[in-house]
């Protein structure tokens, strides 16, 4: 007999199983990220953060001075904004017009108005900005007015947003009547602020 000890078998190597994560870190991983138009919870904590940016936005204008030049500067970008967020609403609305005439389609008519809302918030935001320089007289009532119409424009663009998600939910029937009276109370605020910030802005440049 051999001194040597014999070789010992091979061993065989498994692969290892691959990882399984548990059921809780799978649920983790695919929960949806809250939306802003998921429930009135969200969309209420988005308007009062639009309201206070609002509030901080008129505090800095009342304490901040431009120059001549600057202040031509932001008044017509003050102009411009009110052109393209307010000829984005009419072409909105009047899309809307033809789906009530029967024109096209609910699902045409939606998805034209969602094609819109980047130029509605884009003029939006504009107004705000070139506000900041403008240095409005808020002891002049028309102007307190065109302010509150620029927030309630901000607030009814919002939640015209979620009236959308409900309507596209009905694109492919017939709105209920609790959505169209939504529909036609936020196209109502829409235009009476729209038109009544051209109306005091015209009224003001008068002076």
């Amino acid at each position: 007999m051999s001194a040597v000890p014999s070789s010992p078998p091979l061993s065989i190597i498994r692969p290892s199983r691959p990882y399984q994560p548990s059921a809780p870190a799978q649920r983790a991983r695919h929960a949806r990220k809250i939306g802003l138009y998921d429930s009135w919870w969200t969309l209420t904590g988005a308007a009062l953060a639009l309201c206070a940016v609002w509030a901080g936005s008129v505090w800095v204008s009342l304490h901040l001075q431009a120059d001549p030049a600057l202040h031509t500067v932001a008044l017509f970008v003050h102009l411009a904004s009110l052109v393209l967020g307010f000829g984005a609403v009419l072409v909105a609305d009047y899309y809307g017009l033809l789906w009530i005439m029967g024109r096209c389609e609910l699902r045409d008519a939606l998805g034209s108005a969602n094609r819109l809302h980047l130029p509605i918030w884009a003029g939006l935001a504009g107004l705000v900005a070139s506000g900041l320089f403008l240095h409005p007289n808020i002891s002049s009532t028309m102007t307190c007015a065109k302010l509150v119409m620029v927030l309630g424009l901000t607030l009814n663009g919002l939640q015209a947003g979620l009236l959308g998600k409900h309507m596209a939910r009905d694109a492919d029937g017939a709105p209920s009547t609790r959505l169209l009276v939504w529909g036609g109370a936020t196209a109502t605020v829409s235009q009476i602020c729209w038109w009544g910030a051209v109306v005091i802005g015209f009224i003001n440049s008068q002076h």
